[in-house]
Parts: structure tokens; C-alpha cells; sequence
């Protein structure tokens, strides 16, 4: 058995209303399809939430276009934290989202018609690739960028998670977790300076080394073809220092909490991170039920203490009431499921 990255299965969003934020989020992202959603206790998260058990309720929803999802999370046993200082560019963890489009300059005037809070015009970054940035009601920004593939055509005006902007100290060593553990080893540029496209961004006039990087392979596994391509961009502050975006709060407070990839081969990778100086910090062990799905999750922190989650799907529910369910174990790790089957979680679709 090997490891393999399937692709980015969630980001995941500390939210303070977890069903007025879904709403906003089915509205414009296209975000409606209901993979689990589940009120329990946060038990196995204890080196992350204070070592204490926190009562949450929480919700997967994807987009039938392709591209990971969004995990939105609300604390419901205290008051979610947001940080007490403006988050920059800069900053050390996930300070951006990245939503794929097919067409951006449709989904910017979309956006623009709605009256929702636009940053910036199109842009472009250090190679040609168009894109914008846009911030939620809840200060969160995200970065529509312009990404051909779609797994299914759908209404909205973009697509699921293609990646993240991710704040590091030295880049050098982030490289460790992004491009060795993660695979994504393609650089697509390597820069250091100020950046127009980046000017209307808090910190957004800072010099700063970015980079971006993709994975060369294509995707392997059972949800590849729905969670499409992935990238993350790395951003190094040049000059003075960094905060940390989660400082004085705990996982699950407000803002973007995670990244999370859908991988299979849990023992491979808990065997490799560790050898490379990055051991799991949560470890669910063989299978954990997360109420409509079940799988077996973990996590690391990159050099920065930025949570990087994996889970193993085991299984998820097409049709909860009828007791379908896709099952995912004792089948070839490598083969992508038959598209009609992945087609049937939308299913799960909540019509507003």
C-alpha cells in the first residue's frame, strides 16, 4: 500500500451562526450539498482546543462543481474568538481561502451586482493567472481564481476549494510539510517584493517571498476527480514580524481553522510525517464515526503551528433516510469512483 493525496477535501471555517453562515456561503459559493452535519462534543482535539472537550456543531458542504469543501464549524459550548488585532498578509496560517471559477470576470460581476464586499478588480498574479478577492460577512477573504475543470455544471458562479493562502516564517522550512508530505511539488513561481495584485489586501503593500506550489501528478483516489487540482500559496513577511493568526485562541474560534485532505494509506503517512520531524498530533486511530460519515482523521501543524488535517473516508451518506451509503473500504485506493456515483451526493442538495 502507498500514500496517496487524493486532493483537498475541506477547509475548515470557525463561525460564530453556523446556519446563517451555511446559508450565505449555499447563496454565493454554490456550497449546498450536505455531506454530514453533526451537534456533538470535540474530544479527540484536546492538544488543540486548551485540553478540554468542546462542544460544536458542525457541517461538510460541497459544491457539485468540483473542488474541496467547506467544514463549517461553530463552537456551542462558548463563544467563538475572533482575533483581537487586523489579520495581514503576512500573518502566520491560513489568511486566505482559494475558490476556483471558471469564469471570473462572470463571477466578479455577479458578486458585484450582489453587493457583496469586493477587494479588488481582476487581477493578475506573477504568471498571467486572473483572479480576485472577495471578504464574507464574517472578515474571512477569500480569492476567486480562474480554474478550468468542473466535475459537474452547476448554477453558481464558482466551484469548491482549490487551496489556500498560508502565512509561514521561512518558507525554506515550511517546504517540508507543502511540498514533501503534501506532494505538491511544482513550482510555479518563486518571488520577492511587493505585488500590485495583492495591494488591496490588509498588509497587502508589505514585501513579501511567495510562492506557489501544485502538485505535477495527476490525482489519484476514490473523490479525485470531484476535489480536481489543488495549490497552495506560501507567503514569507520580509520585513518585521509576523503574528500568529490563532494566537491566545484555540482551534474551532473564528476564521480559517484548517486545511484538510482526503488521503488514503493512514499508517504509511503517520510513519512518514513523523520521520520527517512532523508526528500526528491528533490521531483517531482506525475508524471514528462522525455521526452520517465515518473515517479515520489526524492531524499535524506545520513549522508555524498551522493545522493541516487528513481523513480516510470510509464511508458517506447518499440517501441517510433509505440507508445508503458509499463505501469506501476494501476497494483499489488508486481508482477514482464511477462519476454517476459521485453524482449521487447530490442527493444531499438543500434547496433554499
Amino acid at each position: 500500500m502507498q500514500k496517496i493525496i487524493c486532493g483537498i477535501q475541506q477547509v475548515g471555517i470557525g463561525v460564530s451562526d453556523i446556519n446563517e453562515a451555511w446559508k450565505w456561503y449555499r447563496k454565493y459559493f454554490g456550497m449546498d450539498i450536505r455531506v454530514f452535519e453533526e451537534k456533538a462534543v470535540a474530544e479527540i482535539m484536546l492538544p488543540h482546543t486548551d485540553n478540554k472537550p468542546r462542544e460544536r456543531h458542525a457541517a461538510l458542504a460541497m459544491n457539485m462543481q468540483g473542488g474541496g469543501g467547506f467544514e463549517i464549524w461553530q463552537h456551542t459550548g462558548k463563544t467563538p474568538e475572533a482575533a483581537n488585532f487586523e489579520i495581514q498578509l503576512g500573518d502566520l496560517g491560513i489568511f486566505i481561502t482559494k475558490v476556483k471559477s471558471k469564469n471570473v470576470h462572470a463571477a466578479h460581476k455577479h458578486f458585484k451586482d450582489s453587493g457583496l464586499d469586493l477587494l479588488s478588480g481582476i487581477e493578475k498574479d506573477p504568471v498571467g493567472n486572473e483572479h480576485f478577492f472577495i471578504k464574507d460577512p464574517y472578515n474571512n477573504i477569500f480569492q476567486i481564481v480562474s480554474e478550468e475543470s468542473v466535475f459537474k455544471k452547476e448554477k453558481s458562479f464558482t466551484g469548491g476549494t482549490l487551496g489556500a493562502v498560508i502565512g509561514v516564517s521561512d518558507i525554506d522550512k515550511a517546504f517540508v510539510v507543502y511540498r514533501d508530505i503534501l506532494g505538491l511539488d511544482e513550482i510555479v513561481y518563486d518571488r520577492e517584493g511587493s505585488y500590485k495584485d495583492l495591494k488591496s489586501l490588509p498588509g497587502g503593500g508589505n514585501k513579501i517571498r511567495r510562492v506557489l506550489l501544485k502538485h505535477s501528478k495527476p490525482s489519484k483516489g476514490a473523490f479525485s476527480k470531484l476535489l480536481g487540482p489543488r495549490q497552495i500559496e506560501l507567503v514569507q513577511l520580509m520585513d518585521g514580524e509576523p503574528n500568529k493568526i490563532y494566537k491566545d485562541r484555540i482551534w474551532g474560534d473564528l476564521g480559517f481553522i484548517h486545511l484538510c485532505f482526503d488521503i488514503s494509506g493512514m499508517d504509511i503517512l503517520r510513519n512518514e510525517c513523523k520521520s520527517k520531524g512532523f508526528p500526528f498530533t491528533v490521531d483517531s486511530g482506525d475508524s471514528f464515526d462522525m455521526g452520517e460519515a465515518a473515517g479515520s482523521f489526524a492531524y499535524i501543524a506545520d513549522p508555524d503551528g498551522t493545522l493541516i488535517e487528513f481523513v480516510e473516508t470510509h464511508k458517506v451518506p447518499i440517501i441517510k433516510k433509505l440507508g445508503l451509503y458509499l463505501k469506501l473500504r476494501n476497494r483499489n485506493p488508486e481508482k477514482p469512483l464511477p462519476d454517476w456515483m459521485v453524482k449521487t451526493l447530490a442527493f444531499g442538495r438543500i434547496k433554499d
